[in-house]
């Protein structure tokens, strides 16, 4: 026998032991077959291979179809799923079936409902930590306008004619989103009791929705805060528009740079940003600028369980530096302040009949978004809608309305106001 020959019935020998030592590796279908088939509960999945074999899950009258196009998508997904899912779908390695994007995730979301291990939030804390200390003034502004200076056409596309990019507040299931997001205006203006002649402040204004219903519904005075140049803009020519310029003010200006003194201090869907580590740091500058029977009200995204980092897809293609906090990371932030928090309300189904919404108006005008931003745009764009709308169902996302004062009398001691229109 030659030596190569030699050395080649050696190396066969030798792979043919190891392969009887190593343990038996599934193949990603079959560790999907293996995830899924006592996972599905109430809904029929099936789930098309790229070899052309269908694989069906559970029993019920919901369905849902994934459509799985490349075998290295399904190996992704296999190997990290919370990041893979939306990542495989916005390159196109596959698609939701007839049933649509939302049935789909729907299916999967309810059927996984445990996001992480218990006790798991202890460990990452502080890394996550770690990454939120960038969220300094610079970085703050990077991300904003990572998300907010995109196109103002593009939001005009699946919101409300206010613009107002928050949780609405659906007094009923069935009302409009037009009608709903104006009473979460009037929800905030009751929570806030502002009086006429007032100075209101609103850290992260946005597209100056709520300055200018509270300019117009209140006969005050509005301070708007935004970090998008964009959003600035449209706000600014809002407010002339409606003849307001005079009474509401809008500036490019972090909330740690802002000087001044209110009567009463709102922030919607702005907190999502702050990061933990600068938590007291936006407390403290509530209460420093805040009038001395001032009241203020914070309303923001939160988990009703313990708060992790946000998930790795959205945080790289959406919303980069956010955090959800828990209610009792927020709680103890405003403990270390002169603040006391008079009223705290859970808003849950709200935001996901937002999202709803969205979604639905998004795709009635999709081809023209298509046309205008390209397809992988709108495949990451629908799938954040999407996957959002699900948190809010399936997951741990509320929304808190945190009412703050600096004195017993600042705001009634019973609720009875919030019910008066």
């Amino acid at each position: 026998m030659s030596g190569r020959s030699q050395e080649l019935d050696r190396s066969i020998k030798t792979n043919s032991t190891d392969l009887h030592k190593r343990p038996f590796v599934l193949s990603p279908a079959n560790l999907l077959r293996r995830m899924l088939e006592n996972s599905i509960q109430g809904a029929r999945l099936s789930v098309r291979l790229p070899s052309g074999e269908t694989l069906h899950f559970g029993e019920g009258e919901l369905s849902a179809e994934m459509v799985i196009h490349e075998r290295s998508t399904l190996r992704r997904i296999m190997q990290d799923p919370e990041y893979e899912l939306g990542e495989t779908y916005m390159e196109g390695g596959w698609d939701a079936g007839q049933d649509g994007l939302r049935n789909l995730l729907r299916v999967l979301m309810s059927s996984f409902t445990e996001t992480r291990p218990r006790g798991l939030g202890r460990l990452v804390m502080p890394l996550v930590k770690l990454v939120q200390e960038g969220n300094r003034v610079g970085r703050s502004r990077h991300n904003v306008s990572h998300h907010y200076d995109l196109d103002e056409s593009l939001f005009r596309t699946f919101l409300d004619e206010g613009m107002f990019y928050s949780c609405a507040y659906f007094e009923h299931e069935n009302v409009t989103l037009e009608a709903a997001q104006q009473a979460k205006c009037r929800l905030i203006m009751q929570k806030l009791q502002p009086q006429a002649g007032d100075r209101i402040l609103d850290i992260g204004c946005g597209w100056g929705g709520l300055a200018i219903y509270l300019a117009e519904h209140a006969d005050v005075e509005v301070d708007g805060l935004t970090l998008s140049k964009e959003q600035l803009r449209v706000a600014e020519s809002e407010a002339a528009k409606r003849g307001l310029s005079d009474r509401v003010h809008f500036h490019l200006l972090d909330y740690r740079e802002h000087q001044g003194c209110y009567d009463r201090i709102v922030s919607v869907g702005m907190f999502e940003h702050v990061g933990e580590p600068n938590y007291p740091t936006f407390f403290s500058r509530v209460e420093s600028l805040l009038a001395p029977h001032g009241v203020a009200l914070l309303h923001t995204i939160g988990a009703r369980d313990e708060a992790v980092q946000t998930n790795a897809w959205i945080r790289k293609h959406i919303f980069p530096g956010g955090y959800i906090p828990s209610l009792s990371q927020i709680s103890r932030a405003v403990e270390r302040t002169g603040l006391m928090q008079t009223d705290v309300e859970v808003l849950r189904l709200h935001y996901a009949w937002t999202l709803a919404e969205w979604y639905r108006r998004f795709q009635a005008r999709r081809s023209e978004i298509a046309e205008r931003m390209g397809e992988r745009f709108c495949r990451m764009w629908e799938f954040y809608l999407a996957v959002s709308e699900g948190s809010f169902l399936w997951r741990d996302s509320v929304v808190f309305h945190i009412q703050l004062s600096r004195a017993h009398g600042a705001v009634p001691v019973t609720r009875d106001y919030l019910c008066t229109n």
